[in-house]
């Protein structure tokens, strides 16, 4: 679908690697629209992104691998939580194009022991690991709060002749090695996937909501809603940071995905949504609300979403639609990031959501 900003032919001046399988589905869940009555909804399937159980990573991976290979790097080096879903899929990309990973992972007091889940995959991907205590950072999402760490690991990298490429978490924040905001940029690409599959189907997209963690997927569809569907609103969850440290990082993000595209644009504060309400307890504590929706969601559309991510998500959109947020007759698509690995290490959690009253 061309539009007046041509971005698809400025997307396409950007390197990449062809790891993600696009286009992702975009569905209509069908059992759940009915059952809600007041709004169609859809689901933007990129949990079928089809590296390692799929996700919204193996879309910024594409850029992100595509910018290590021009740097000539060998190593492939990041950090995220124990069970981080963008470790799984960095060290899949890794095997798939031949690199090396490595990988720091932060370990919370309550963090099951053992190899389960995504650390059960690293470990097939055969990535280096280092374990660190959790309590140890003051915010995971920064580099600088982690860098005591991570410093370490791009030194033996180096000392043993290798060229490492330190990878921001989430490829969001414009630091490390990257020096453009690659997973933002592929939001965008993935923003006119969508808007092309939704034209073709006859579509008005009303809002997209999404699970935001590390603000890059949300910073990429900001922008290419500004820049092709200006009417649609997106609305991220946060599941990990405050709703102002959040759309700190959507501001600063978005700001340099616009200059990064060349285009003249300015995403005004009012179209960066971010709702603090369902991260509750803190980043990957399960509760009620997300077993409720876990549960939900797999009855009626066969569809499994993730305890830490999308089953907050999903909780959030329920209750705002609950609160008349969103206005009757609304299209809705709920993007699916994936992390299905996850719902294995919390399964006693999950199994105690399914129990009938």
């Amino acid at each position: 679908m061309k539009n007046s900003n041509g971005i698809e032919e400025r997307l396409k001046k950007f390197h990449r690697v062809e790891l993600a399988h696009l286009p992702t589905p975009l569905e209509k869940l069908e059992n759940l629209t009915e059952m809600l009555e007041r709004f169609d909804v859809y689901l933007k399937r990129d949990d079928m992104t089809g590296l390692a159980f799929g996700g919204n990573k193996a879309r910024k991976l594409d850029f992100i691998v595509a910018d290590a290979l021009n740097q000539g790097a060998d190593t492939l080096v990041t950090w995220g939580g124990l069970q981080s879903n963008w470790c799984r899929q960095v060290a899949a990309a890794a095997a798939k194009i031949g690199l090396k990973s490595s990988l720091v992972l932060f370990k919370s007091k309550t963090a099951q022991p053992g190899d389960d889940g995504n650390l059960l995959l690293d470990r097939m991907f055969d990535a280096e690991i280092r374990v660190v205590e959790a309590d140890e950072i003051a915010n995971m999402m920064e580099l600088a709060s982690v860098k005591r760490f991570v410093d370490p690991v791009l030194e033996e990298v180096s000392k043993e002749g290798g060229v490492p490429y330190l990878a921001p978490i989430g490829g969001s924040l414009v630091e490390g090695s990257m020096a453009q905001p690659w997973g933002a940029i592929s939001y965008v690409n993935a923003f006119a996937e969508l808007n092309e599959q939704a034209s073709a189907d006859g579509i008005r997209i009303d809002s997209i909501v999404l699970a935001t963690g590390s603000g890059s997927t949300q910073a990429g569809l900001v922008v290419g809603a500004k820049l092709l569907s200006p009417a649609t609103r997106v609305v991220g969850v946060t599941v990990y940071a405050s709703q102002q440290k959040m759309t700190e990082y959507v501001r600063s993000i978005s700001d340099a995905t616009i200059k990064q595209l060349g285009v003249s644009a300015s995403v005004p504060d009012n179209e960066i949504i971010v709702f603090e309400d369902y991260l509750r307890e803190g980043y990957g504590v399960f509760n009620d609300d997300v077993g409720a929706a876990l549960r939900l969601v797999a009855e009626t559309e066969g569809v499994l979403l993730d305890p830490v991510y999308t089953g907050k998500a999903m909780a959030g959109m329920l209750d705002l639609m609950k609160k008349d947020y969103f206005a009757d007759g609304e299209n809705i698509v709920f993007l699916h990031s994936g992390g299905t690995p996850a719902l294995f290490p919390y399964r006693g959690q999950v199994s105690n959501a399914l129990k009938r009253d």
